[in-house]
């Protein structure tokens, strides 16, 4: 049985100041997300007077459950998403970048990657531009995928293993929210940059406990790598010493490697897509029941 759309995470998308970008994501996210799904547009007065365009023209015809804020000045990136998370309380929330361009069936896989371990508190997908989530090559950005939803499927037919990644990282994530709130949220004082912060929030999970894995099992484009702000990576170094070395062995040794092979290899031969795929669409993995994993979690408070 499919999940609900009240059973799938929030999706949040901080709203840019790339016209274009915005236009692309959102129409990517149309496409390939089920209708009904909450979907957050948090504008931390960024988007002009086409972006807001753009934005009210996709509002009136869109058939996800959207909403739009626009503050009326901007406080930060890092500092507006903190907010925008906090008032979501311990639901489960996916934060995209607006600059990406999600393949069909992406959040339906987020969801079953969450409902699968309740120690996994960051689900990050493949990306082309993903660092050590990046696909076909790691730790570059390859091009934008020819075919997503061809891509999409080979994602899907993975076996969902979830393994370890050293952080996650910034171009889709699903948060857990009672993983996000015990561990006390974004620093939005520390950094000012959500590439550098949920690398931090990554950590501090990680400490404590949780998982940050790969969901394998979905594919986010997106045009660019994310970025830190000035002083960030200093920051990130002083709190974590270990970690830009950590990366660094990551990306060299490439754990993932035969991953990706498998990926590359069943995007080559996997079939086209059923004529009939919209009478009869595939029902993703089934989520637990509310209570399941509830024992495993309550554990860690």
């Amino acid at each position: 049985m499919s999940p609900t759309p009240e059973a799938l995470p929030v999706v949040l998308l901080p709203v840019g100041v790339d016209e274009d970008a915005l236009d692309a994501c959102l129409a990517a996210l149309e496409a390939g997300t089920p209708p009904g799904t909450r979907v957050w547009l948090a504008d931390d007065a960024q988007a002009g007077p086409r972006g807001q365009a753009i934005v009210e023209r996709w509002l009136r015809r869109t058939r996800l459950q959207a909403h739009y804020t626009r503050r009326q000045r901007p406080v930060g990136e890092v500092a507006h998403l903190h907010e925008v998370l906090a008032a979501c309380g311990e639901a489960d929330v996916v934060v995209l970048a607006p600059d990406t361009r999600p393949a069909p069936g992406w959040l339906g896989e987020l969801a079953a990657c969450l409902a699968r371990d309740a120690a996994i508190a960051t689900a990050t997908p493949w990306s082309n531009a993903g660092e050590a989530a990046a696909w076909p090559r790691c730790g570059e950005i390859n091009p934008l995928p020819d075919d997503p939803e061809r891509l999409a499927r080979a994602c899907a037919a993975l076996p969902p293993r979830h393994p370890e990644l050293p952080a996650a990282v910034s171009h889709a994530v699903a948060l857990r929210g009672s993983a996000r709130r015990r561990a006390g949220g974004l620093d939005a004082e520390s950094f000012g940059s959500w590439y550098a912060a949920l690398t931090d929030l990554s950590l501090r999970l990680a400490g404590l406990g949780w998982r940050n894995v790969l969901c394998e099992t979905c594919f986010v484009a997106r045009s660019g790598e994310g970025a830190p702000a000035d002083g960030d990576l200093d920051t990130l170094a002083a709190r974590w010493p270990g970690w830009h070395a950590r990366l660094a062995q990551f990306l060299m040794d490439d754990p993932l490697h035969e991953l990706r092979q498998a990926l590359a290899r069943l995007q080559a031969t996997v079939g086209p897509a059923s004529p009939q795929r919209e009478l009869f669409p595939a029902p993703p993995a089934p989520l637990p029941s509310a209570g399941e994993g509830r024992e495993e979690e309550d554990a860690r408070a």
